[in-house]
């Protein structure tokens, strides 16, 4: 399974993007979607993720109120809208996705996901 994400860029502070991730293959209904993000010099942290049997969203604090997951099941597409951007989100972004949702405590753990996307890089300027 390949992970295409997409929508990173250079974007002011306060302003906003859309990232996008889709799978090569139909995920299954019992998959987990997420969204992780690792600035230079640190370690890989855990953003967002959606369970695709009930819809239901998870967020890290430092992004919770800011930053929407979404899914268009037509398109087998996740999004991660992020609004009111600031310079601590610069980070490259990856896509991740678990066939089987983990057990909630688990969801914030990338060691959870078996399939990764590329990255795509969001610098958010001062």
């Amino acid at each position: 399974v390949q992970l295409q994400a997409s929508g990173g860029g250079l974007v002011q502070t306060g302003g906003s993007l859309r990232l996008s991730c889709t799978p090569s293959i139909p995920t299954s209904r019992n998959s987990a979607m997420g969204w992780f993000r690792q600035a230079p010099g640190k370690e890989r942290e855990f953003v967002a993720v959606m369970r695709r049997s009930s819809g239901h969203t998870w967020y890290s604090d430092s992004v919770k109120g800011r930053f929407t997951i979404s899914r268009d099941n037509a398109k087998n597409t996740v999004y991660l809208q992020m609004n009111s951007l600031k310079p601590e989100d610069t980070a490259v972004y990856y896509c991740a996705l678990a066939r089987n949702s983990p057990i909630v405590s688990n969801l914030y753990n990338a060691g959870a996901y078996e399939y990764w996307g590329q990255g795509t890089l969001v610098t958010v300027s001062s």
